[in-house]
Order: structure tokens, then C-alpha cells, then sequence
């Protein structure tokens, strides 16, 4: 079905996040912050980023602009998944923590469906 790549600082959040996904199909692998994000993405492109946007190291905000300043990632669809959703300008869809897992589920489908919205 396709890889997901879920990025966030919180374990616990990682975990349920890989279960979510991992028992709809997917592929899942993880990143503690977006330097983490950016060295697993060079490594094997995931087909959806699902980040938090507020981690040490490197927030959600620069792996988001990184992402879209390098042409070999610009198209990968991005879903921010952030208790301040108003910090994913440059995201393809946004849910506000708390979502429900079938909210999540319906735009991540969406994203890797139709692409990048933007």
C-alpha cells in the first residue's frame, strides 16, 4: 500500500501511530525529530511524511521546508499531525492532536491517492 514515514519526538506517539498505520497495510518507519527524518527520507523515500511540528533538534517547520527546497523530495506528500496545525504552511493536509485514528487513516489515504496539494 505504500510507506509511511512518522516523525515525532514522543515514543508512545511513534508507537501507536506505527500500529495505526501498520494495521491499515503500510509500511512504517520512524524518526525522532526531522534530522532523523531527513537522513532516513535520503536513505529510502518514504511515500507519505506524517511530523509533529514541534521537536528538538529540528522541528516539523524545517523538515517541512527542507523537504520542498530539494527537488528529489519536493513531491512527497506531507501531513502534519500537531497540537498547533497553523505551524504547516508548507503541509499537504494538517490535524489538529487530538484526531481520531479514522481521520487520520481518510487523509493519509487522500495524500498518497491524489499527491501533493500544493
Amino acid at each position: 500500500m505504500g510507506t509511511v514515514l512518522v516523525v515525532d519526538d514522543e515514543p508512545d506517539l511513534r508507537f501507536v501511530l506505527r500500529r495505526v498505520f501498520t494495521r491499515a497495510g503500510y509500511q512504517v518507519t520512524e524518526a525522532g525529530d526531522g534530522a532523523a527524518a531527513l537522513t532516513a527520507i535520503h536513505q529510502s523515500p518514504p511515500d507519505l511524511v506524517v511530523t509533529d511540528m514541534m521537536m528538538p533538534v529540528m522541528g516539523g517547520v524545517e523538515l517541512i521546508r527542507r523537504l520542498r527546497a530539494d527537488p528529489v523530495t519536493a513531491a512527497i506528500p506531507i501531513l502534519s499531525v500537531s497540537g498547533d496545525w497553523q505551524l504547516a504552511v508548507d503541509a499537504d493536509a494538517a490535524l489538529a492532536k487530538p484526531y481520531q485514528c479514522a481521520e487520520l487513516l481518510a487523509v493519509a489515504e487522500r495524500l498518497l491517492r491524489e499527491g501533493r496539494t500544493k
